[in-house]
Protein backbone atom coordinates (compact mmCIF):
# COMPACT_ATOMS: atom_id res chain seq x y z
CA UNK A 1 0.00 0.00 0.00
CA UNK A 2 0.97 3.79 -1.08
CA UNK A 3 2.39 5.17 2.78
CA UNK A 4 1.09 8.54 1.42
CA UNK A 5 -2.44 7.34 0.23
CA UNK A 6 -2.35 5.96 3.85
CA UNK A 7 -1.49 8.73 5.88
CA UNK A 8 -3.73 10.95 3.71
CA UNK A 9 -6.89 9.65 2.73
CA UNK A 10 -6.51 11.01 -0.93
CA UNK A 11 -7.83 8.91 -3.57
CA UNK A 12 -4.48 9.81 -5.99
CA UNK A 13 -0.90 10.27 -4.74
CA UNK A 14 -0.65 13.82 -6.21
CA UNK A 15 -0.33 17.26 -4.23
CA UNK A 16 -1.17 20.81 -4.97
CA UNK A 17 1.47 22.70 -3.70
CA UNK A 18 0.96 25.85 -1.23
CA UNK A 19 1.78 28.85 -3.18
CA UNK A 20 1.07 31.80 -1.24
CA UNK A 21 -2.10 33.63 -2.03
CA UNK A 22 -2.92 31.34 -4.81
CA UNK A 23 -3.17 28.12 -2.81
CA UNK A 24 -6.32 29.24 -1.21
CA UNK A 25 -9.68 27.28 -1.54
CA UNK A 26 -10.71 27.78 -5.50
CA UNK A 27 -7.75 25.92 -6.22
CA UNK A 28 -7.29 23.77 -3.60
CA UNK A 29 -10.52 21.98 -3.27
CA UNK A 30 -11.15 21.62 -6.73
CA UNK A 31 -7.71 19.46 -6.47
CA UNK A 32 -9.27 17.76 -3.88
CA UNK A 33 -12.56 17.11 -5.70
CA UNK A 34 -10.47 15.33 -8.50
CA UNK A 35 -8.78 12.91 -5.91
CA UNK A 36 -5.77 15.02 -5.49
CA UNK A 37 -4.44 16.48 -1.80
CA UNK A 38 -4.67 20.42 -1.45
CA UNK A 39 -3.21 22.19 0.35
CA UNK A 40 -4.22 25.23 2.08
CA UNK A 41 -1.34 28.19 2.64
CA UNK A 42 -0.33 30.20 5.19
CA UNK A 43 2.99 31.88 3.81
CA UNK A 44 1.01 35.04 2.72
CA UNK A 45 1.31 35.88 6.65
CA UNK A 46 -2.54 36.83 6.45
CA UNK A 47 -4.09 34.95 9.36
CA UNK A 48 -7.64 35.43 9.44
CA UNK A 49 -7.82 34.93 5.76
CA UNK A 50 -6.27 31.95 5.75
CA UNK A 51 -8.62 30.88 8.55
CA UNK A 52 -11.23 32.02 7.16
CA UNK A 53 -10.22 29.84 3.69
CA UNK A 54 -9.56 26.70 5.66
CA UNK A 55 -13.45 26.96 6.80
CA UNK A 56 -14.80 27.43 3.42
CA UNK A 57 -12.77 24.35 2.59
CA UNK A 58 -15.13 22.45 4.55
CA UNK A 59 -18.02 23.65 2.69
CA UNK A 60 -16.65 22.85 -0.59
CA UNK A 61 -15.44 19.53 -0.42
CA UNK A 62 -16.09 16.53 2.06
CA UNK A 63 -12.72 15.22 0.66
CA UNK A 64 -9.20 15.10 2.85
CA UNK A 65 -7.19 18.22 2.26
CA UNK A 66 -3.72 19.67 3.88
CA UNK A 67 -2.70 22.70 5.37
CA UNK A 68 1.02 24.10 4.92
CA UNK A 69 2.95 26.17 8.11
CA UNK A 70 6.26 27.53 7.01
CA UNK A 71 7.99 28.27 10.12
CA UNK A 72 9.81 31.00 8.91
CA UNK A 73 7.34 33.06 8.26
CA UNK A 74 4.40 32.36 11.42
CA UNK A 75 4.99 35.41 13.11
CA UNK A 76 1.04 34.20 14.77
CA UNK A 77 0.75 31.46 17.22
CA UNK A 78 -2.88 31.80 16.39
CA UNK A 79 -2.54 30.41 13.49
CA UNK A 80 -0.79 27.09 14.73
CA UNK A 81 -3.35 26.99 17.81
CA UNK A 82 -6.19 26.95 14.47
CA UNK A 83 -4.88 24.78 12.71
CA UNK A 84 -4.11 22.36 15.63
CA UNK A 85 -7.60 22.07 16.25
CA UNK A 86 -9.37 22.59 13.22
CA UNK A 87 -9.42 18.79 12.73
CA UNK A 88 -7.39 18.71 9.57
CA UNK A 89 -5.32 15.75 9.72
CA UNK A 90 -2.48 16.36 7.42
CA UNK A 91 0.22 19.91 7.78
CA UNK A 92 3.21 20.01 5.32
CA UNK A 93 5.86 22.12 6.99
CA UNK A 94 8.78 24.36 5.23
CA UNK A 95 11.43 26.83 5.62
CA UNK A 96 12.72 25.78 9.27
CA UNK A 97 12.89 23.21 11.95
CA UNK A 98 10.19 20.90 12.23
CA UNK A 99 10.49 20.06 15.57
CA UNK A 100 9.36 23.25 16.58
CA UNK A 101 5.89 22.10 15.69
CA UNK A 102 6.03 18.16 16.26
CA UNK A 103 4.87 18.39 19.70
CA UNK A 104 1.55 20.09 19.26
CA UNK A 105 1.22 18.85 15.78
CA UNK A 106 1.21 15.11 17.32
CA UNK A 107 -1.13 16.12 20.21
CA UNK A 108 -4.57 16.27 17.64
CA UNK A 109 -3.02 13.19 15.66
CA UNK A 110 -1.84 15.19 12.55
CA UNK A 111 0.52 13.61 10.21
CA UNK A 112 3.45 15.74 9.28
CA UNK A 113 5.96 15.88 5.83
CA UNK A 114 7.74 18.36 5.94
CA UNK A 115 9.69 19.97 2.96
CA UNK A 116 13.75 19.43 2.55
CA UNK A 117 16.13 20.44 -0.40
CA UNK A 118 19.07 18.74 1.11
CA UNK A 119 20.04 15.28 2.47
CA UNK A 120 21.28 16.87 5.77
CA UNK A 121 17.58 18.74 6.05
CA UNK A 122 15.96 15.08 5.21
CA UNK A 123 18.10 13.58 7.92
CA UNK A 124 17.08 16.23 10.54
CA UNK A 125 13.84 16.20 9.87
CA UNK A 126 13.53 12.33 9.88
CA UNK A 127 15.29 12.65 13.75
CA UNK A 128 12.82 15.24 14.60
CA UNK A 129 9.79 13.00 13.89
CA UNK A 130 8.40 13.98 10.80
CA UNK A 131 6.19 11.15 9.29
CA UNK A 132 7.39 11.98 5.49
CA UNK A 133 9.27 14.30 3.20
CA UNK A 134 8.46 16.90 0.67
CA UNK A 135 11.28 16.45 -1.28
CA UNK A 136 12.53 19.73 -3.40
CA UNK A 137 14.13 19.54 -6.63
CA UNK A 138 15.80 22.62 -7.72
CA UNK A 139 13.50 22.86 -10.82
CA UNK A 140 10.81 23.88 -8.35
CA UNK A 141 9.71 27.41 -8.37
CA UNK A 142 9.25 29.72 -5.42
CA UNK A 143 11.67 29.91 -2.09
CA UNK A 144 15.02 27.75 -3.17
CA UNK A 145 18.05 26.35 -1.74
CA UNK A 146 20.94 28.37 -3.48
CA UNK A 147 23.03 24.73 -3.80
CA UNK A 148 20.69 23.77 -5.99
CA UNK A 149 20.27 20.09 -6.18
CA UNK A 150 18.22 17.99 -9.03
CA UNK A 151 14.78 16.65 -7.73
CA UNK A 152 16.32 12.94 -9.35
CA UNK A 153 19.36 12.84 -7.33
CA UNK A 154 17.91 13.88 -4.37
CA UNK A 155 15.53 11.68 -4.20
CA UNK A 156 17.89 8.76 -4.63
CA UNK A 157 19.88 10.25 -2.11
CA UNK A 158 17.81 10.74 0.69
CA UNK A 159 16.03 7.32 -0.17
CA UNK A 160 19.84 5.69 0.62
CA UNK A 161 19.64 7.51 3.66
CA UNK A 162 15.65 7.38 5.29
CA UNK A 163 12.88 4.96 4.40
CA UNK A 164 10.15 7.69 5.47
CA UNK A 165 7.27 8.14 2.71
CA UNK A 166 8.61 10.96 -0.02
CA UNK A 167 6.89 13.65 -2.23
CA UNK A 168 8.42 14.43 -4.95
CA UNK A 169 8.31 18.34 -5.85
CA UNK A 170 10.32 20.23 -8.86
CA UNK A 171 9.72 19.77 -12.79
CA UNK A 172 6.94 17.64 -12.99
CA UNK A 173 3.71 18.18 -15.26
CA UNK A 174 2.16 14.64 -15.91
CA UNK A 175 2.58 10.71 -15.92
CA UNK A 176 5.95 10.87 -17.24
CA UNK A 177 7.53 12.92 -14.50
CA UNK A 178 5.65 11.33 -11.91
CA UNK A 179 6.57 7.85 -13.43
CA UNK A 180 10.35 9.19 -13.16
CA UNK A 181 9.91 10.14 -9.28
CA UNK A 182 8.11 6.96 -8.51
CA UNK A 183 11.61 4.92 -10.38
CA UNK A 184 13.73 6.98 -7.64
CA UNK A 185 12.01 6.18 -4.71
CA UNK A 186 9.03 9.05 -4.39
CA UNK A 187 5.37 7.50 -3.33
CA UNK A 188 3.78 11.25 -4.42
CA UNK A 189 4.27 13.99 -6.53
CA UNK A 190 3.58 17.46 -5.89
CA UNK A 191 2.65 19.90 -8.78
CA UNK A 192 2.40 23.47 -8.21
CA UNK A 193 3.29 25.60 -11.38
CA UNK A 194 0.96 22.89 -13.13
CA UNK A 195 -1.41 24.00 -10.94
CA UNK A 196 -1.02 27.58 -10.85
CA UNK A 197 -2.06 27.34 -14.82
CA UNK A 198 -5.05 25.79 -14.35
CA UNK A 199 -8.56 26.90 -15.43
CA UNK A 200 -9.78 26.69 -11.64
CA UNK A 201 -6.43 28.80 -10.40
CA UNK A 202 -7.40 32.41 -9.64
CA UNK A 203 -4.12 34.05 -10.89
CA UNK A 204 -4.51 36.52 -13.84
CA UNK A 205 -4.35 35.29 -17.48
CA UNK A 206 -1.21 37.06 -18.23
CA UNK A 207 0.36 34.98 -15.15
CA UNK A 208 -1.16 31.62 -16.85
CA UNK A 209 -0.12 32.58 -20.37
CA UNK A 210 3.40 33.50 -19.33
CA UNK A 211 3.56 30.67 -17.93
CA UNK A 212 2.55 28.40 -21.08
CA UNK A 213 4.58 30.51 -23.35
CA UNK A 214 7.90 29.97 -21.30
CA UNK A 215 10.77 28.21 -22.72
CA UNK A 216 13.17 25.37 -20.83
CA UNK A 217 15.05 28.70 -20.35
CA UNK A 218 12.02 30.41 -18.73
CA UNK A 219 13.08 30.76 -15.45
CA UNK A 220 16.13 32.39 -13.41
CA UNK A 221 16.92 31.51 -10.31
CA UNK A 222 17.37 35.08 -8.29
CA UNK A 223 18.73 36.35 -5.12
CA UNK A 224 21.38 33.15 -4.33
CA UNK A 225 23.85 35.58 -2.09
CA UNK A 226 21.24 36.36 -0.41
CA UNK A 227 17.59 35.62 1.30
CA UNK A 228 15.30 34.47 0.15
CA UNK A 229 16.85 32.63 -3.08
CA UNK A 230 14.05 31.61 -5.35
CA UNK A 231 13.21 30.74 -9.01
CA UNK A 232 10.96 33.02 -10.99
CA UNK A 233 9.92 33.46 -14.80
CA UNK A 234 12.35 35.24 -16.86
CA UNK A 235 11.45 38.64 -17.24
CA UNK A 236 12.49 42.07 -18.36
CA UNK A 237 12.85 43.20 -14.34
CA UNK A 238 13.86 39.68 -13.13
CA UNK A 239 16.91 39.51 -15.93
CA UNK A 240 18.07 42.77 -14.69
CA UNK A 241 17.56 41.78 -11.27
CA UNK A 242 19.64 38.75 -12.09
CA UNK A 243 22.56 40.06 -13.33
CA UNK A 244 22.69 42.56 -10.31
CA UNK A 245 22.97 39.41 -7.85
CA UNK A 246 20.84 40.64 -5.52
CA UNK A 247 16.78 41.30 -4.65
CA UNK A 248 15.27 44.90 -3.81
CA UNK A 249 14.02 44.10 -0.24
CA UNK A 250 10.70 45.21 -1.24
CA UNK A 251 10.46 43.13 -4.61
CA UNK A 252 7.53 41.12 -2.93
CA UNK A 253 5.52 44.49 -1.61
CA UNK A 254 3.31 44.20 -5.22
CA UNK A 255 3.04 40.28 -5.77
CA UNK A 256 -0.57 40.24 -5.66
CA UNK A 257 -0.92 43.13 -8.88
CA UNK A 258 1.28 40.35 -10.57
CA UNK A 259 -0.76 37.41 -9.36
CA UNK A 260 -3.96 38.72 -9.96
CA UNK A 261 -3.19 42.03 -11.39
CA UNK A 262 -1.74 40.50 -14.05
CA UNK A 263 1.39 43.09 -14.24
CA UNK A 264 4.20 41.41 -15.30
CA UNK A 265 6.54 43.87 -13.62
CA UNK A 266 5.11 44.30 -10.79
CA UNK A 267 7.05 41.69 -8.81
CA UNK A 268 8.54 38.10 -9.74
CA UNK A 269 6.10 35.40 -10.75
CA UNK A 270 7.49 32.59 -8.98
CA UNK A 271 7.59 29.31 -11.20
CA UNK A 272 9.27 26.17 -11.70
CA UNK A 273 11.31 25.01 -14.84
CA UNK A 274 8.20 23.23 -15.48
CA UNK A 275 6.51 26.01 -17.21
CA UNK A 276 8.44 24.79 -20.47
CA UNK A 277 6.53 21.28 -20.43
CA UNK A 278 3.16 22.94 -20.06
CA UNK A 279 1.15 24.07 -23.08
CA UNK A 280 -1.98 25.27 -21.98
CA UNK A 281 -4.63 25.75 -19.77
CA UNK A 282 -6.08 22.68 -18.92
CA UNK A 283 -9.27 22.04 -15.68
CA UNK A 284 -7.61 20.47 -12.22
CA UNK A 285 -9.40 16.79 -13.46
CA UNK A 286 -8.31 17.14 -16.69
CA UNK A 287 -4.62 17.60 -15.12
CA UNK A 288 -4.74 14.82 -12.77
CA UNK A 289 -6.52 12.21 -14.43
CA UNK A 290 -4.16 12.64 -17.33
CA UNK A 291 -1.24 12.50 -15.00
CA UNK A 292 -2.63 9.61 -13.19
CA UNK A 293 -3.72 7.85 -16.90
CA UNK A 294 -0.22 8.59 -18.14
CA UNK A 295 1.95 6.96 -14.77
CA UNK A 296 -0.10 4.08 -15.27
CA UNK A 297 0.32 3.62 -18.97
CA UNK A 298 4.49 3.89 -18.36
CA UNK A 299 4.28 1.93 -15.48
CA UNK A 300 2.16 -0.80 -17.20
CA UNK A 301 5.08 -0.81 -20.29
CA UNK A 302 8.16 -0.72 -17.92
CA UNK A 303 6.70 -3.84 -16.10
CA UNK A 304 6.68 -5.60 -19.47
CA UNK A 305 9.99 -4.62 -20.61
CA UNK A 306 11.63 -5.53 -16.62
CA UNK A 307 9.56 -8.91 -17.22
CA UNK A 308 11.12 -9.10 -20.66
CA UNK A 309 14.46 -7.92 -19.80
CA UNK A 310 13.72 -5.50 -23.24
CA UNK A 311 15.22 -2.31 -23.17
CA UNK A 312 13.07 -0.56 -25.70
CA UNK A 313 13.11 2.68 -26.81
CA UNK A 314 10.95 5.04 -24.60
CA UNK A 315 8.61 6.50 -26.87
CA UNK A 316 5.44 7.61 -23.70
Amino acid sequence: MNRFLEHTGAKYPIVQAPMGWIARSQLASAVCQAGGLGIIETSSGETENCIAEINKMKELTDRPFGINLPLLFLRDENMIRFVAESGVKFVTTSAGNPGKLIGILKEHDIVVYHAVPTVKAAIKAVEAGVDGLIVEGGEGGGFKNPEEVSLLVLLQAIREKVDVPMVAAGGIVDGRGMAAAFAAGAEAVQMGTRFVSAKESPVHTNFKNAIIEAADTGTLVLNKKATPCIRALKTERTEEIHENGLMPKDMFARIKDLYFGGDMMASAGLSGQSAALIHEQKSVADIIEETVGGFHKICNRMGGDGAGRLFLIGIL
